[in-house]
């Protein structure tokens, strides 16, 4: 029948998804392929219903190769019969082993259709953990940052698999980055470390990533006003705007005065603009 690839989230076992937990608690076999997946499975499904998918640690990629086929070729009975799920940390499509796997089983077994389940991902989780904010109309970069590489470019970027910390860090300093780092977030194993200092994480950990931004490079949101509002709310020079939503009827001073839109596409534009999008040229309808 199917095959899913769940993703569990980041690591905290309770950042799995509804729908991700309801096909781990219904699928037949939940096939894992290392440690800590599994820790974050078994808190969902029981351990008899796990099984353990191993991969070699080597970049040889005719061994790895054999290493997809063998485990496609166990894990294709069960999906062809039934369901299987194939769980990854983070999100099945964004580095993850699961594209692996799915490109083994069309080549090889086009007969199971897979499918996929998104997680919770370090791509957006970051934010939370570093205090961060990406506002509308940012533009973000994601790169790999293994062995010390310090990939530049972009005003922000997110790097992941930054094994070297204080080579990185050399690097993006260079280039005029300011850098926040966090370690192992939002996973139970490990400690959670965030620091803007690369040498308290200098010791090797795949699972670190660091937030590089250059400075002087700040959005102001229309919201930013509120900053000039004094204690009894009223503002200190600044005027008030309702991101252009809406515009208050003729001799009128209450929000409530607003008129929702009357169609979805209207609401979506609405919503658009009041998050900082810019007006589009709608042709008439």
């Amino acid at each position: 029948m199917t095959l899913y690839g769940v993703g569990l989230g980041p690591g905290e076992s309770d950042l799995v998804t509804v729908r991700g937990k309801e096909v781990l608690e219904t699928a037949d076999v939940v096939y894992s392929p290392g440690r800590l997946s599994r820790s974050v499975a078994t808190e969902h499904v029981p351990a008899d219903r796990i099984g353990d998918v191993d991969f070699p640690m080597t970049r040889d990629e005719d061994e790895l190769r054999r290493a997809w086929k063998a485990a496609a070729g166990e894990i294709a009975p069960t999906a062809r019969d039934g369901t299987a799920a194939f769980v990854t940390l983070g999100d099945p499509n964004v580095y993850s082993t699961f594209g692996h796997l799915r490109r083994t089983l069309d080549a090889f077994h086009p007969d199971v259709t897979v499918k996929t389940v998104p997680g919770v991902s370090a791509v957006t989780a970051f934010t939370t953990a570093l205090g961060v904010e990406i506002t509308a109309g940012s533009s973000i970069a994601l790169h790999e940052a293994a062995g010390g590489a310090s990939p530049t470019g972009p005003d922000r970027m997110v790097l992941f698999k930054v094994t070297d910390a204080p080579a990185t860090h050399e690097g993006l300093a260079a280039a005029g980055y300011d850098v926040v780092y966090g370690r192992r977030l939002f996973m139970e194993h490990g400690e959670t470390v965030v620091t803007d200092d690369p040498t308290e994480i200098d010791e090797r950990d795949y699972y670190t990533l660091a937030y590089a931004k250059r400075p002087g490079n700040r959005e102001t949101p229309a919201t930013a006003t509120f900053e000039g509002i004094d204690q009894s709310g009223a503002p200190t020079g600044t005027p008030k705007t309702d991101g252009g939503v809406g515009s208050q009827t003729a001799g009128s001073t209450r929000d409530d005065d607003f008129q929702p839109p009357n169609d979805v596409m209207a609401w979506e534009l609405a919503e658009g603009i009041a998050h900082g999008d810019a007006v589009p040229e709608v042709p008439p309808r």
